[in-house]
């Protein structure tokens, strides 16, 4: 039994590259993922983040439907109070206009930055982070038919339904989805705490839609597959290397694999990174199976999604060329 997968990027730029390397590695990425199958292929929007280069998220979704023919394209996600629901739909409807029937709109209440970032992007004072479920509903109207808008319509978007995707990290996401009957997508690759809670509460609280009759759960893990198990453990510490980096206030861009990570980190940092990486697909093909088939058996995803912060791009594909085919045996 194959269980559906898709990938996200955050577009990592690397230490011996450049935002336009980082990009043009973004497109090599969606390419081979439409050859192997991958179901989506979704963005992040970050701010101010010199790792990434994925502020101007519907640019680069653009960049790669232009470069692709039939893999869905989107946000994971947009970060919806950086932004009038407006300007969403009239940009992603305009995507959806030119690549119809391909682009995704997933939701996020963060604003991918810090505080003061998110300041500057907002340039207001007020907390707009609370008005998100008003924001999703107002999205919605002017992405739908005519009769349900108001004064204000999005010229292009409304008519073109973009479906949209509800990403969270926490419960309250969870309620949200569910009362809204939309597409669930937990965020467990770093935030893997309440995991199992936010999935149960989605399912037994969720109401059917215009959009979505019966829950659907996405599921976001890291993933580091290799050859072999103790080549995975190597290539991992690059992310590690990075969520240090995190933690400490240093953000750089990704760093290569090193042999051990001791002398590196103290032990309360280890731990933190330990549990933001939790939830990791790590190791040769069958390791990564089984761990995979646990997931799937414990949780129940409608489809899984993974992101992966492998410093080689060779190694990277070969890492998402594995997972499909460990997807596709699932069971």
């Amino acid at each position: 039994m194959a269980i559906p997968v898709s990938i996200l990027n955050l577009v990592p730029r690397r230490d011996n590259g450049t935002a336009a390397s980082a990009i043009r590695d973004m497109l090599r990425l969606a390419q081979v993922a439409e050859q192997l199958g991958f179901v989506r292929y979704w963005i992040a929007e970050h701010h101010n983040m010199p790792m990434v280069v994925s502020s101007a998220t519907q640019i680069l979704i653009g960049h790669t439907l232009s470069h692709t023919h039939h893999i869905r394209v989107g946000s994971g996600g947009v970060m919806l109070p950086n932004h009038s629901p407006l300007l969403v739909a009239e940009q992603y409807g305009t995507l959806a206009t030119i690549y119809p029937h391909r682009v995704d709109l997933g939701l996020g209440r963060a604003p991918g930055t810090d505080r003061v970032t998110a300041a500057a992007l907002r340039r207001q004072l007020n907390d707009v982070s609370l008005k998100f479920a008003d924001d999703v509903v107002q999205l919605q109207r002017y992405l739908g038919d005519e009769q349900q808008q108001g004064l204000v319509k999005a010229y292009p978007g409304m008519g073109t339904h973009i479906p949209l995707y509800i990403l969270g990290s926490s419960t309250d996401s969870a309620y949200l989805a569910a009362s809204l009957g939309l597409p669930y997508v937990f965020a467990a690759h770093f935030a893997p705490r309440f995991l199992d809670e936010a999935a149960a509460i989605y399912r037994e609280r969720f109401q059917p839609s215009a959009q979505l009759a019966a829950p659907f759960f996405m599921l976001c893990l890291n993933l580091v597959a290799a050859a072999t198990d103790d080549e995975a453990l190597y290539l991992q510490t690059t992310q590690l290397q990075s969520v240090l980096g995190l933690i400490r206030n240093n953000r750089k861009a990704l760093h290569q694999p090193v042999p051990t990570m001791d002398g590196l980190w103290a032990p309360e940092e280890e731990a933190y990174v330990r549990n933001f990486t939790a939830c990791t697909l790590l190791g040769a093909p069958e390791t990564v199976q089984q761990q995979l088939e646990a997931y799937v058996l414990r949780l129940q995803p409608d489809e899984v999604m993974a992101v992966s912060y492998i410093y080689d791009m060779d190694k990277l594909l070969e890492s998402y060329n594995i997972f499909k085919t460990v997807a596709d045996n699932v069971g």
